[in-house]
């Protein structure tokens, strides 16, 4: 099959070796991202691993639309046992550093083991390097990635620019929701990873190369990448990427009452324009920015022009940085939730599950259940608490553990909002009740980036109250977006990639004919194989509820009631062909093929 590099790189750095294996024709679904990852967790990670222990993998896979002409396919994915869930992690990135992994020549790295001293990896097309770098111990995200790219980055003939992915302070202290970071601003960020690295004591990874993958039909990939420019470059979708980013999102989620506020306490908050994307973009200098091979832009290159952090330069804050913490954590000035970002990203810390660690305990304080100086609105007390958090200072190492385990230690299990111990992102289920089915049913937890079935119940596709059909037409959203994580897209592409247009991608790059049903049946596998891995690691039906506060009816009476949540996941399940506990009942239509 065309569109892969045939090879996987094996590094163990307990024993600073690596090995280079053939990808071989192992029946796979499809040929890369999600897909190679998955199968390779089931394969090579011991059931019941301790996620920080050196013998989870951790993977980097990129997919078979990286280093090609294909528009928002600039992306890398990391997979792994998530220390935050204990169950399946994925996060995926973008910026220029995915090309740079790819050019490495490599379909997926997997790294087992754990270095004796804080280490750093080169990977290039013929293996790995090591560098210990005890030296950057400690170092934020920037200074650390500045440091392996100007130092550490393989060179050869031909290489192109190298990438770096790194991890701050939290990730060396085994944060549970600490993040992995390139070109500064983009993040793998949730699950946990960041804290994998460093329970392996690698402070990041550094990639050069000259490999480049071989597309079936290069010239008919290039013919489509410029028609679906000229088709989608003036779309709607486009220009309001282009011209807020995800800021938009914060005025229509107040319009539909969906956006979370004083810990999933309303759906709106009457500061709501002080943070708006508007308000952002007024008061500041604020750019576009794009990853390699994108034309939308969403990123928010920005610079405060005034008050206390005048000058600070960030990329962001995006929406769901903005409910976590101008919603959850009710900060009413934008210019502090910029910061608040630009700290996290320092620190290496995923902004939602810091937001909600923050609001969680600063509704505790105000209700006199936990004795803590953390207040609504006050982003000082918020912003030490982060550094708490990534220090693992006095009540920063309870919630280091994560929500579930932090809530636990501090007796708020009972008001914690998480599914699978993840917190959910900036969508109220209560109103939007698709995105409480897609919070359940996720198999890293409470995420909406596996479905983003916002989009269908805010734009009218169906009924955001509605429970009947609801499955049915998720499901449909799911499997098409696995096969983005597969290829490995960019979720903003989303309206543009239909299933034929994704068909037609597919058979370009890899020579084989794809159709939607054949892409249907590939992406039922692969959801198949994600849920296997859960089941193996103690996957219950009750991790796929909701938390007791979803259940709790909104100021404004949205309310998604437990029966109707009980519906929606056993039509999932049924539609799904999973039995009752929501196991895989078969894994009938799998083709045959060898271990990878």
């Amino acid at each position: 099959m065309k569109g892969t590099h045939g090879r996987i790189l094996f590094i163990d750095v307990t024993e600073r070796s690596f090995t280079i294996e053939p990808l071989g024709d192992a029946g796979l679904p499809l040929p890369g991202g999600k897909a190679l990852a998955t199968r390779l967790l089931l394969e090579h990670n011991p059931a019941g691993v301790d996620p920080l222990s050196p013998d989870n993998r951790l993977v980097i896979a990129t997919g078979p639309c990286c280093g090609t002409s294909a528009w928002g396919g600039s992306r890398y994915g990391v997979f792994s046992k998530s220390p935050q869930t204990g169950f399946y992690a994925e996060s995926y990135s973008g910026g220029k550093t995915p090309e740079a992994i790819d050019r490495a020549g490599f379909d997926a790295v997997v790294i087992s083991g754990g270095a004796r001293t804080l280490t750093a990896l080169a990977v290039h097309p013929d293996g790995c390097d090591f560098h210990e770098v005890p030296h950057l111990a400690g170092a934020e995200t920037y200074a650390a990635e500045d440091a392996l790219l100007a130092d550490y980055a393989p060179e050869g003939e031909g290489y192109g620019r190298p990438g770096a992915m790194v991890i701050g302070p939290a990730g060396e202290k085994l944060v549970a929701f600490s993040v992995i970071e390139n070109d500064y601003w983009r993040s793998a960020g949730r699950c946990g990873l960041g804290a994998v690295l460093g329970s392996k004591k690698i402070k990041g990874l550094v990639f050069a190369g000259d490999r480049k993958r071989e597309a079936a039909d290069p010239e008919g990939l290039k013919r489509f990448a410029a028609a679906f420019l000229k088709a989608n470059i003036d779309s709607p979708a486009t220009k309001a990427y282009r011209a807020r980013g995800t800021t938009q999102m914060v005025a229509l989620m107040n319009t539909v009452g969906a956006f979370p506020s004083r810990y999933w306490s309303a759906g709106t908050c009457d500061h709501w324009e002080r943070i708006s994307g508007d308000t952002f973009h007024e008061q500041h200098d604020v750019t576009p920015h794009a990853c390699l091979k994108c034309f939308m832009a969403c990123g928010r290159k920005a610079r405060i022009k005034s008050g206390p952090h005048k000058g600070l330069t960030i990329e962001g804050p995006e929406y769901e940085t903005i409910y976590s913490f101008g919603g959850l954590c009710m900060v009413r000035n934008i210019d502090e939730i910029a910061h608040l970002n630009d700290l996290c990203d320092r620190l290496g810390l995923d902004t939602i599950s810091a937001g909600n660690v923050c609001a969680l305990v600063a509704e505790a304080a105000s209700q006199g259940r936990l004795d803590a100086p953390v207040t609504y609105g006050d982003a000082d007390t918020i912003s030490a608490l982060l550094e708490q958090i990534a220090g693992r200072d006095g009540l920063g190492d309870v919630l280091a553990d994560g929500i579930l385990r932090g809530a636990e230690r501090l007796g708020l299990s009972d008001m914690a909002v998480h599914v699978k111990g993840m917190e959910p992102a900036g969508y109220d289920p209560r109103v939007l009740k698709g995105m409480g089915l897609t919070y359940g049913t996720s198999p890293r937890g409470a995420c909406h980036l596996r479905t983003t079935f916002y989009k269908a119940e805010l734009s009218g596709m169906i009924p955001s109250d509605a429970i009947e059909g609801k499955a049915d037409l998720l499901i449909n959203f799911e499997d098409r977006l696995v096969i983005f994580d597969c290829l490995i897209l960019c979720r903003f592409y989303r309206d543009m990639y239909d299933w034929a247009t994704l068909s037609e991608l597919l058979t370009l790059v890899t020579g084989e004919s794809w159709d939607e049903p054949s892409l249907r049946r590939a992406a039922s596998l692969v959801v198949d194989d994600t849920r296997r891995f859960n089941v193996r690691e103690g996957l219950t039906p009750d991790d796929d509820l909701l938390p007791r506060k979803l259940h709790e009816a909104l100021p404004s009476g949205h309310v998604i009631t437990r029966e109707e949540y009980a519906l929606l996941l056993n039509d999932y399940y049924r539609l799904r062909g999973w039995d009752e506990s929501g196991v895989p009942r078969s894994e009938s239509g799998r083709q045959p093929g060898g271990k990878i």
